[in-house]
């Protein structure tokens, strides 16, 4: 979305809320005591920021204290379980990814959470754009230049991660131009990118929270945006959609679930101060520093696009024979 409708759209979602009278709001009396906020990764990374930054602007929406407790393990599959078995009274949320509602079902053969029954969505946190990059000094001027190298050599391409959504997102890439290229899993984008930079890989998948000082200084050329749109931060990059391949969109996402039998209108409260607190000049702030989109979503609009996303990339995933629990 256009940053100029993004902003029609928020303003938009901001007027909307505003004449939703916080009395009414607070008519049943929930919450009466602090919600948990489940985040299944460290402290430090990209879920454990974004979801401590709208708990702030949440508190006073709310009432209440909100509590952001990591929760690591394999894949956040312990706080999704966590999250999935307690009580569907909307004091436990579960800060949810790509990973956790769309791949694991595909990645794990005896996941003990089931995210299309077990959880249901608040609403979207935000995504983040994917590029694909390469070192300006001696890598390929644009992306048919890149392919046609890759015909005579297929180069290797650093993602954060197996089953990552960069990962993913050149898989796909793969399927749509038929390019033959070659993974190299890391701990975390800034371990690809220092081999990058340093001549140990050809390029890498990278998102725009972590990509974007690289590109603007120029250290790396930007062959592609995986968005549906060119990111107005990188507005000379442009979509695999303009370069001929329609179908090869993809982004690193977040939102916010809770168990899937909380009462509508307790998902209803949660969406509404969950999207104020987005939408807080503090918060709109920081998203526009990161490079980070939102769009305002209702619960109902949310879980469409999970179930979207789930019909896309769960195939993928099976069809490449990626496994996290073998």
């Amino acid at each position: 979305m256009p940053f100029a409708r993004r902003q029609a759209a928020r303003i938009g979602a901001a007027a909307a809320l505003s004449a939703l009278p916080r009395a009414a709001r607070a008519q049943s009396g929930f919450p009466a005591r602090p919600p948990r906020w489940m985040v299944g990764y460290p402290p430090g990374g990209a879920s454990d920021v974004f979801a401590r930054l709208i708990a702030a602007q949440m508190v006073p929406r709310l009432g209440q204290n909100v509590v952001v407790e990591n929760r690591p393990g394999g894949g956040a599959v312990l706080a999704s379980e966590t999250v999935a078995r307690s009580a569907p009274d909307g004091y436990t949320w579960l800060h949810t990814d790509n990973g956790i509602l769309a791949y694991n079902p595909a990645l794990y053969a005896r996941l003990p959470y089931d995210p299309d029954r077990d959880l249901t969505g608040v609403g979207f946190i935000g995504r983040f754009p994917l590029f694909i990059v390469v070192r300006r000094a001696d890598g390929p001027e644009d992306f048919a230049a890149f392919l046609a190298a890759a015909r005579q050599r297929p180069p290797t391409y650093g993602s954060p991660a197996v089953a990552s959504p960069h990962h993913l997102a050149m898989e796909l890439v793969r399927r749509r131009t038929g390019l033959e290229a070659v993974h190299v899993p890391y701990r975390g984008g800034p371990a690809a990118m220092a081999d990058l930079m340093g001549g140990a890989l050809d390029c890498a998948v990278i998102d725009i929270a972590s990509g974007l000082p690289f590109i603007r200084d120029g250290r790396v050329r930007a062959l592609a945006v995986l968005s549906a749109m060119r990111s107005r931060h990188t507005p000379d990059v442009p979509t695999m959609r303009e370069l001929g391949h329609g179908d090869t969109v993809a982004y690193g996402w977040m939102g916010n679930s809770v168990p899937a039998a909380t009462p509508p209108a307790i998902i209803g409260q949660l969406s509404h101060a969950m999207m104020e607190a987005i939408l807080s000049p503090e918060v709109a702030a920081r998203y526009d520093q990161l490079g980070a989109e939102y769009e305002p979503r209702s619960p109902e609009e949310f879980n469409a696009f999970v179930a979207a996303e789930a019909a896309l990339w769960r195939p993928l995933i099976r069809e490449l024979g990626i496994r996290l629990d073998s």
